[in-house]
């Protein structure tokens, strides 16, 4: 089997890779692929990049497939890292999608939820959020194990695949809730089979290092890349009104970028030199090798980052001091060390930090119809669980059918799916109330705890969710297991004869079926 350059690179020590973003755009032979093939041609040449990665419909716009620009840069010699977005697919395309790149030799793999879509041909797109990264990656390490799967005449066993799967974190949110249900999701990304991870975007060097703390004292030993965004004023002013969500530019950075468009260069000098010490931190703080981006970036300049980045190393903790951007009233997972600018090695005390969400009181009412209802050794639960049984297959299931659809539409905004995740997420339906329907924790576009999709209006579900969980010291459950995906073949059926039968994925993982 053909050698993985990019993961032999990033798994030896003793070299520090580095990724190179490129942007496909809309179109099939547009300037916008032709450009970026023959930066993919200059990058095999130059022998500084260990792998190209390609994006999937940036900013929720349609653009060229991924997959197949993947495999025309894997044709130039140079091995492509596909951004896998679970956006726009079922789970049964994603799974066809993951047989045409086994099968072009694409094997590097960047899952993510992608971003939420804004436009399309004739207006906008229906969002398809089916599976989430950690199913995902769940599915490509089945894959990679050999996929088994119930056929006519018994089990198929398909040859193994040979993906070498990454996943994304973000460690710069503003509050405690946004950043806790972070790393809890990047947990149990890992446990999917993330084989390493990318940062998102963001200009703080303690937050750099608070995520790099945060996996080496979790024992989540896996390779770690920073993410490094040559930034100019534009995209900047962008971010900073989180036109581009999960990207972080704080006022104090923007403010500077304003600055330096009036150096005789228009502040090219001052951005590449910026990307340059981040390289250098990021390296020095022992991350494992760093992805960059930006648009209309020239290969030139790329390398001159790589050259001066190797230069300031050995000097790197005096950089520190260049990306002190932090967010206003931001959370820390660790202490500030004033001696080095960054953590020590010490959580911040977070049982006495004020909750970031409201906590309303039909929350205690569903604790205790939870506590009387759903728990085996409660009377009521019993009672519950054969009456499901009497009802199922006769007149009076559609009538106990909608008079729980009713009840859960009053209270949960219920979408009927059927296998409910309501226990999963302190009693708020992700199905509803999440856009991208994410079962396990928040997707990375989240912005002061509000939600990407509608900033300033709608509350992240899972901040709400941790603040519900938090008032009572509980909110470890959201780092409590992987939710399965919903089961559609539950659609339209009672959530609560499922239940009680040992129907859903609740039931299952209680062992009551």
């Amino acid at each position: 089997m053909r050698e993985n350059r990019f993961k032999e690179a990033l798994l030896n020590p003793s070299i520090f890779p580095v990724t190179w973003e490129l942007v496909p755009g809309r179109g099939a032979r547009e300037a916008a692929q032709e450009k970026a093939l023959a930066l993919a041609k200059q990058a095999s040449h130059g022998g500084k990049i260990s792998a190209l990665t390609v994006t999937d419909n940036p900013g929720g716009t349609p653009a060229m497939s991924a997959d197949f620009i993947g495999s025309e840069i894997l044709k130039l010699g140079i091995e492509p890292l596909v951004h896998f977005t679970c956006k726009d697919k079922n789970r049964n395309q994603i799974e066809s999608q993951l047989y045409a790149l086994d099968r072009a030799g694409v094997r590097n793999l960047l899952v993510m939820s992608g971003d939420y879509p804004v436009s399309g041909y004739l207006g906008k797109p229906a969002p398809v959020f089916d599976l989430d990264p950690i199913h995902t990656l769940q599915l490509i390490s089945d894959m990679n194990r050999g996929l088994t799967y119930p056929g006519l005449k018994g089990d198929v066993h398909h040859q193994p695949s040979d993906f070498f799967p990454g996943a994304v974190v973000s460690p710069f949110k503003a509050t405690e809730a946004e950043q806790m249900v972070q790393y809890y999701k990047l947990k149990k990304k890992i446990a999917a089979g993330a084989q390493f991870i990318i940062t998102q975007l963001g200009y703080d060097a303690r937050k750099f290092h608070e995520v790099f703390l945060f996996m080496q004292l979790s024992g989540l030993n896996i390779p770690l890349m920073g993410n490094i965004y040559i930034l100019p004023y534009g995209a900047a002013k962008m971010m900073n009104r989180n036109e581009l969500p999960g990207s972080v530019v704080t006022d104090k950075l923007l403010a500077e970028l304003d600055r330096e468009r009036s150096d005789p260069d228009k502040g090219e000098g001052a951005r590449i030199l910026r990307a340059a010490r981040m390289y250098a931190i990021l390296k020095g703080m022992g991350y494992s090798g760093v992805h960059i981006g930006g648009h209309d970036i020239k290969y030139e300049q790329v390398e001159e980052i790589i050259r001066q980045g190797e230069e300031l190393t050995s000097q790197w903790t005096n950089l520190v001091r260049y990306f002190d951007y932090p967010l206003p009233n931001g959370f820390y997972y660790f202490e500030f060390d004033p001696a080095t600018g960054l953590n020590r090695e010490k959580p911040t005390q977070r049982q006495f930090r004020p909750l970031d969400a409201q906590v309303e009181c039909s929350y205690g009412v569903s604790r205790l119809s939870h506590k009387l209802l759903f728990e085996p050794e409660k009377k009521l639960y019993g009672v519950m669980k054969r009456l499901s049984g009497r009802v199922t297959g006769t007149k009076m299931e559609g009538i106990f059918h909608k008079l729980e659809h009713w009840t859960k539409v009053v209270l949960f905004d219920c979408k009927d799916c059927g296998d409910c995740a309501l226990i999963d997420v302190a009693y708020l339906c992700p199905m509803s109330q999440c856009p991208k329907n994410q079962r396990n924790g928040a997707c990375g576009g989240s912005f002061e705890g509000w939600c990407e999709v509608y900033p300033g209006k709608k509350q992240c579900v899972y901040v709400r969710a941790y603040a519900r969980l938090k008032k009572h010291g509980e909110e470890l459950q959201l780092d409590n297991g992987i939710v399965p995906p919903c089961n559609w073949d539950l659609y339209q059926t009672s959530s609560w004869i499922n239940f009680y039968l040992g129907k859903d994925h609740t039931s299952k993982r209680q062992g009551s079926s």
